[in-house]
């Protein structure tokens, strides 16, 4: 079973269900989804949160291999993605480098503007984005537990400070291919609303918003049929 979990903010819930769906609906295998929920921890995190934190999930995520009890791998996914391929190829591709203790895609970039959605401040760092779509050897990421994800700073986070370079691996960039930030790709595998999701009336005509909204009609479709078959819900059966 895959573990993959996926950052929860209110704010965006509608991303949470609309990205769920498109990973279990390419799935080749199966693949355990969970929202990766700031009410739900309790006291593994005790932090308050931060006025660069865009979302609930900006520093939770490195709780994912706690929350793994430091076994096997995991995904860690933003909740404003889209993904338009199977999910398998990534983690397998992960699992071929074990001396890894993260993989990611490893973006070198500035970003384009100054705001993002809801007129957050874009914050610039080096290694953004870096930690949008993470794969987990949980088993080497002992030193993020509790006590560290709750008191480090946002760019010891963020910047990958808790383990060395020569652990982290590199993922092709189209598994986390930036939407605004990238020209189009046809060829990206996982695409990334990271200026806004068009869930947002602000980024609506944004590269792969269709497929985006393509995608959240499946969803309801299927929840509105009675038996949610693959056939009556317009999915193909794979």
């Amino acid at each position: 079973m895959i573990q993959v979990f996926v950052g929860y903010d209110p704010k965006e819930s509608l991303a949470f269900y609309t990205l769920a769906h498109s990973i279990l609906r390419h799935a080749s295998e199966p693949v355990s989804i969970a929202p990766l929920m700031r009410s739900q921890l309790g006291g593994l995190y005790r932090r308050t949160r931060g006025p660069t934190e865009s979302t609930e999930f900006s520093m939770t995520r490195f709780l994912t291999p706690l929350l793994s009890g430091y076994e096997g791998w995991s995904v860690f996914l933003d909740c404003d993605m889209l993904c338009r391929e199977d999910i398998v190829p990534l983690v397998r591709m992960a699992e071929a480098a074990p001396d890894k203790a993260v993989h990611v895609c490893q973006h070198d970039y500035v970003p384009k503007t100054e705001r993002k959605f809801l007129d957050q401040v874009q914050t610039r760092y080096p290694r953004k984005n870096w930690s949008s779509l993470m794969v987990f050897n949980n088993a080497l990421c002992r030193s993020l537990d509790a006590d560290y994800v709750s008191s480090a700073s946002g760019l010891e986070l963020h910047r990958f400070a808790w383990t060395s370079d020569a652990r982290i691996g590199a993922l092709p960039l189209e598994w986390n291919w930036l939407v605004g930030e990238y020209d189009y790709n046809p060829a990206a595998k996982i695409v990334h609303y990271t200026l806004g999701g068009p869930y947002f009336d602000d980024y609506r005509d944004c590269d792969y918003a269709e497929e985006w909204f393509a995608e959240r009609r499946l969803m309801e479709q299927v929840a509105q049929t009675s038996d949610a078959t693959p056939a009556k819900a317009g999915l193909s059966p794979r």
